[in-house]
């Protein structure tokens, strides 16, 4: 059948591994840590989860969750493993980060045909089968080769990863458990505030010092690019007094039925490992000191004598300008037996990583068995991200994560579109049904 070389044994890297193995091909998996770190990863494990738990919403009609039931309906192993693990974490889906991990390395011994190789690659390989899913993160050397390949200039943002604090130390005299309106199952933990609590907060915040950036990220600071979807905390702070209050610390829906009481302001942590002893901050990514990460966070009623397990750290992730290296398929246009996958193409977000690691392993499958590949339409959440981020028109390529936005229209009377509901319900069963033919079809 022959081989297939994947660079990053992450989430994209592994899931297309794993899909190229079940269809009969050997896989040398390249994994530069423990040999060469990351500024973000604490582990040398395959498929290490960084800045959280969560890959969000689990509900069809939410667009993460419809991308999650597409790659269930697809065969993706890393979805099925993350539900197999997964944490209380009321409609989202929150997984055991490190048996999660190890779950999924125990998949990849048994597969029989994947050979981990721990070693950092350095160019891309030749002469071989390539699908390059090294990750936001990918080492410097590895990243001026695929700049020299693709002859385009590498962008960049800065991402940054939430404090986790230990579930013994919050005061439950003060935190209560709830999710939002009572939704689901009340898995949250929520310290709440009131005004005087949280501008004490906000003043310790807004005049925090940050932590100094490392040398591979000082490189273009002064452009730096925030992708919106994880903004640091204190620069969603910087944007103005009450905004923190409309994002991630929004009181409302949160009731302490112990006293009734409408909050100012709420801290959520959400819950990090399958023991429940680890939780980590909603929304507090951060690049502060760690000084000054404590004094916040013990600023936070409930948090007074928290066991900070984990600080937040800000890192530089790089991604390849996909408009004009890819095809909907996520094949290189310039190459055709190389495929790109995970982070590295503008897929923001875990579950975004895993599905076009899923696409990228079916797709070099079909290639390799010349077959055609699979080119999802745009009325699929897949489909949607493979084509906005392959689409050559776009002059400001900027990373995306699963949204309604790029989803095909439907073609519907009026009172169906303004019924928000109804029109995700509409859309995610379109989906759906045309998946599920399509599985049957091709045998996918």
């Amino acid at each position: 059948m022959g081989k297939v070389t994947v660079t990053g044994a992450g989430l994209a890297g592994c899931e297309a591994a794993l899909q190229l193995a079940k269809r009969g091909f050997e896989v040398d998996l390249y994994e530069m840590r423990p040999q060469k770190t990351t500024g973000a990863h604490s582990t040398q494990n395959l498929a290490e989860f960084v800045c959280s738990n969560s890959l969000g919403s689990l509900d069809p009609t939410n667009a993460s969750g419809l991308l999650k039931k597409e790659m269930s309906i697809l065969g993706s192993y890393l979805i099925q493993t993350a539900i197999d693990v997964q944490v209380p974490a009321g409609n989202a889906l929150a997984i055991d980060r490190e048996l999660f991990s190890k779950t999924v390395e125990e998949l990849i011994e048994k597969s029989g045909k994947i050979n981990v190789i721990r070693k950092e690659i350095t160019d891309i390989p030749e002469n071989v089968p390539v699908i390059l899913a090294s990750g936001p993160l990918t080492s410097d050397s590895l990243a001026e080769d695929i700049k020299k390949f693709t002859g385009e200039s590498h962008l960049h943002f800065f991402d940054a990863i939430a404090p986790i604090v230990e579930k013994d130390s919050i005061n439950f005299n003060k935190a209560f458990y709830a999710s939002r309106y009572d939704k689901g199952e009340a898995s949250y933990i929520n310290c709440p505030m009131n005004k005087e609590e949280y501008e004490k907060f906000y003043d310790i915040l807004i005049n925090a010092p940050k932590i100094e950036l490392k040398t591979f990220e000082k490189e273009g600071e002064k452009s730096a690019k925030f992708f919106e979807s994880c903004l640091p905390i204190e620069v969603l702070a910087s944007r103005g007094v009450d905004t923190l209050r409309y994002g991630p610390m929004k009181p409302v829906g949160l009731v302490d039925k112990r006293t009734g009481i409408e909050n100012y302001a709420v801290v959520q942590l959400r819950q990090d490992n399958r023991d429940a002893t680890m939780y980590n901050l909603v929304g507090f990514q951060t690049n502060l000191k760690w000084g000054s990460q404590k004094e916040l966070l013990k600023s936070i009623p409930g948090l007074e004598n928290a066991n900070i397990l984990r600080y937040g750290v800000m890192h530089r992730n790089t991604f390849i300008n996909s408009p004009e290296v890819l095809y909907p398929t996520l094949q290189c246009r310039k190459r055709k037996d190389l495929f790109f996958a995970g982070q590295l193409t503008g897929t923001e977000g875990y579950t975004e990583s895993i599905a076009s690691g899923m696409l990228a392993g079916i797709n070099m499958a079909r290639y390799l068995n010349n077959e055609p590949l699979i080119e999802l339409p745009q009325i699929t959440m897949l489909g949607a991200l493979t084509h906005y981020i392959s689409d050559s028109s776009q002059k400001h390529f900027q990373p995306i994560n699963s949204n309604w936005g790029i989803v095909s229209e439907l073609i519907a009377d009026k009172k169906i579109k303004k019924n928000k509901k109804l029109k995700n319900e509409m859309l995610s069963n379109r989906s759906i049904d045309y998946l599920t033919s399509l599985v049957k079809d091709l045998s996918v």
